[in-house]
């Protein structure tokens, strides 16, 4: 299967915002739990945020309320919208949706966050 497909990245100040969306053939995102992580240079990958099939969300501390995962159904997307953004927000960010038979990555997307 076709890896996921992240975008919307691109550079920006501190205290911006910035919307990644995650794609993909042959998924229904409606029916898995699509996560989003990170990882910046030199460091694990951490989980950001989570939406299950039910919508229920969830978010690491270090990000709620600036960020938000929600998901398109018409257009079978998952959104991440990203305010308030830190210098430490800079990583790479994946898209990963699960399911009973789905388990899926996407290659990742980066952007700086910086002056």
């Amino acid at each position: 299967q076709a890896p996921l497909v992240e975008s919307g990245g691109g550079w920006v100040q501190p205290g911006g915002s910035l919307r990644l969306s995650c794609g993909g053939s042959e998924i229904r995102f409606d029916s898995c739990t699509t996560y989003w992580y990170r990882q910046a240079p030199g460091k694990q990958r951490e989980l950001v945020a989570a939406i299950r099939s039910s919508g229920r969300t969830d978010y690491r501390d270090s990000v709620k309320g600036r960020f938000s995962i929600s998901r398109d159904d018409t257009m079978n997307l998952v959104n991440l919208q990203m305010d308030r953004l830190k210098a430490e927000d800079t990583a790479t960010y994946y898209c990963h949706a699960r399911a009973k038979v789905v388990d899926r990555w996407g290659q990742g997307i980066q952007f700086p966050v910086s002056s």
